[in-house]
């Protein structure tokens, strides 16, 4: 049995599980996965098992259980503290808290209206967006500019290498590709860095495997 044990939903669909299993996953330590199918009859009650809020994802280490990504991204940079999942100048890791946090707290509309769906591919064509989804989508396109052009340095990445910002950014990089949102050469070029990242590339292909369906996720349901 491994140190950790991570509960998370549907890859295809669960954005939060992604974050917590990318930031786990890059710390390179072992540990065990429960993967519990989301809206169904008894799910709520699967995952009470193992999370007090009755959601997932939850890190389990020893008697210790932590239910939200930031928090379990948080948990992990202390006790592996060489994986680097924050920088490590204290400007740039002010600035990953921050962004981290952003995206743990805002961008409802864009959540709203762009459900994260792997399997289902790359649009063509880009839907029609509201304001306040285009408001979101120009604020995360300046977030990935910012932390790019002052932190990125050599690397591909929001702060260079892998770290918690690019696990917490990560599900929207997703979300742009599926709905064919056009950004400029800067967010691109960061979209095409974290989705071909191997972990990313890992937990895609697991998604694009999964069988089960939640019809309100999928872009063509009524």
């Amino acid at each position: 049995m491994a140190e950790f044990t991570l509960v998370i939903g549907n890859r295809n669909y669960s954005s939060w599980s992604l974050r917590a299993w990318l930031a786990l996953a890059a710390t390179g330590v072992d540990y065990d996965e429960i993967v519990i199918p989301l809206r169904q009859a008894n799910t709520t009650e699967n995952i009470l098992r193992h999370s007090p809020s009755g959601k997932v994802p939850a890190l389990r280490h020893g008697e210790t259980v932590i239910w939200d990504s930031l928090a379990i991204a948080e948990y992990l940079a202390e006790h592996v503290p060489d994986a680097g999942l924050w920088p490590s100048g204290i400007e740039a890791r002010a600035v990953a808290r921050a962004v981290s946090a952003e995206m743990h707290a805002g961008f409802v509309a864009l959540r709203r209206n762009m459900p994260m769906n792997i399997r289902a591919g790359a649009a063509k064509t880009a839907p029609e967006l509201d304001d306040d989804v285009r408001s979101d989508v120009n604020r995360i396109e300046a977030i990935w500019r910012d932390c790019r052009q002052r932190f990125g340095g050599d690397g591909e990445l929001l702060f260079g290498g892998f770290t918690i910002a690019d696990a917490m950014y990560a599900p929207m990089a997703s979300r742009f590709r599926t709905f064919g949102i056009a950004l400029e050469d800067t967010g691109q070029a960061y979209l095409e860095a974290v989705l071909g990242h191997p972990l990313m590339v890992e937990w895609t292909n697991a998604a694009r495997n999964e069988t089960w369906i939640i019809p309100e996720f999928e872009l063509n349901s009524d």
